[in-house]
């Protein structure tokens, strides 16, 4: 996996797991999952706040800088805005 930012590595796996599930959703669970199994430096935390805040188009906006990577969809489920 690339060593990159955590958005950057974060937006790869998160499009390898729709792509293997033929479905353009995911939870943070898995991308955590993924991400831990890939050997990302990143904490389930800074994952985390990643998925459900800093990227997530629909999130209170709680930081300086965000991205429009994410949709909450309910459930704890998200989709991919820009594939």
């Amino acid at each position: 996996m690339s060593k990159g930012s955590c958005r950057e590595e974060l937006l790869l796996a998160t499009r390898s797991i729709i792509r293997a599930k033929g479905d353009n959703r995911f939870t943070s669970k898995e991308a955590i999952e993924y991400m831990k199994r890939n050997n990302t430096i990143y904490t389930e935390s800074t994952i985390r706040t990643h998925i459900t805040s800093r990227c997530c188009s629909n999130a209170k906006d709680h930081h300086a800088v965000t991205y429009n990577d994410y949709e909450a969809l309910g459930k704890g489920e998200y989709k991919v805005i820009n594939l």
